[in-house]
C-alpha cells in the first residue's frame, strides 16, 4: 500500500517530534510551508505556548518581490531578529516533516546569519 505524500510527511513529522521538544530557553523553530507561504514558529511545548511567529505575509516581507526561495530567507532572518530581540539564542530545529532543501533550508541558513544557534 502506497503512503500519500502528507501521510508520508506526518510519519517523518511524528518521528522528528518525539526527539525534538522546546523550552523556554531553547524553543523549538517550527517550519510550515505551503504551495505560496512559509510560516515559523518558535514554540515552548513545556508551557503550551508560541514565543515568536513569523510568516511570508508579514507586512515587512509580503510587499517585497523575489522567488519564494528568496521570500523563505527573508522569513528566516526575520524570524531570528525576533527571537533576539525576545531574548533567544538558541532553537531546536523542527523541519516538520520537509526535507532540508529548498525553502527549509533558506530558512534555516538565514536564521543562523540572523543569530540563531541550533
Amino acid at each position: 500500500m502506497a503512503l500519500t505524500k502528507q501521510e508520508r510527511r506526518d510519519r517523518i513529522r511524528k518521528r522528528i517530534r518525539t526527539k525534538i521538544s522546546g523550552s523556554a530557553e531553547a524553543p523549538r523553530m517550527s517550519i510550515y510551508r505551503s504551495n505560496k507561504q512559509v510560516y515559523v514558529q518558535l514554540i515552548d511545548d513545556v508551557a503550551g505556548t508560541t514565543l515568536v511567529a513569523v510568516s511570508s505575509l508579514n507586512k515587512e516581507i509580503a510587499s517585497e518581490k523575489g522567488t519564494k526561495t528568496e521570500i523563505a530567507a527573508k522569513v528566516g532572518k526575520l524570524a531570528a531578529e525576533k527571537a533576539v530581540a525576545a531574548g533567544i539564542s538558541t532553537v531546536r530545529f523542527d523541519r516538520g516533516g520537509y526535507l532540508y532543501h529548498g525553502r527549509v533550508k533558506a530558512v534555516a541558513e538565514a536564521a543562523r546569519e540572523g543569530g540563531l544557534k541550533f
